[in-house]
């Protein structure tokens, strides 16, 4: 596939075949991806794999409260999980709004999750002592991510972006045995 055109027609796949993702082609997937740039060229972006079902679920179900909280801010007419406006939907609000099944859902029909994280030991962020929420640290993980997006559409697979569970990093860090500085 024409780099052009890989670039144009990856999109964010919600929905899936079904058809499995064969270990073999993961790994020639993910293997391309690793060389995407990172800041410093310190390599610090780290994957976990998730094909059981059961941990699937769970990180479906973590994703449950923050896509509440996205669709309830929709409604509102806000933009969702702005840092800067702070949100008019209150605790209650928020609580009482159904998540859309796109966008939890994803985690449990999906053959493979990918859990990409990054080394906070060696990342720059170069941003830290900002009064703002940092966004630099992110520089080092979405290049392989999109690496990674890109590869399985070359290989005729389709994957989307997410971070609506990381708002629960914590029970995912428990979940995946990821460690705390990641």
């Amino acid at each position: 596939m024409e780099l052009f055109e890989a670039m144009r027609t990856t999109f964010s796949a919600r929905e899936y075949t079904g058809d499995p993702l064969p270990d073999d082609v993961l790994f020639e997937i993910l293997d391309n991806a690793r060389f995407a740039p990172s800041g410093g060229n310190r390599q610090g972006v780290h994957i976990t794999i998730v094909r059981d079902q059961m941990a699937k679920k769970s990180l479906s179900d973590l994703a449950i409260p923050a896509a509440k909280r996205y669709i309830a801010q929709s409604n509102l007419g806000e933009s969702p999980w702005n840092s800067v406006a702070p949100t008019a939907a209150d605790a209650a609000t928020i609580e009482a709004t159904a998540p859309e099944p796109r966008l939890t859902e994803t985690f449990i029909n999906a053959d493979v999750v990918l859990v990409f994280t990054v080394d906070l030991k060696v990342v720059a962020s170069t941003d830290q002592y900002l009064d703002r929420v940092g966004v630099i640290s992110g520089g080092s993980v979405y290049p392989m991510v999109w690496n990674t997006l890109l590869a399985a559409r070359q290989a005729g697979f389709g994957g989307t972006i997410t971070t609506l569970a990381v708002s629960q990093e914590d029970k995912i860090q428990a979940l995946l045995g990821i460690p705390k500085d990641h």
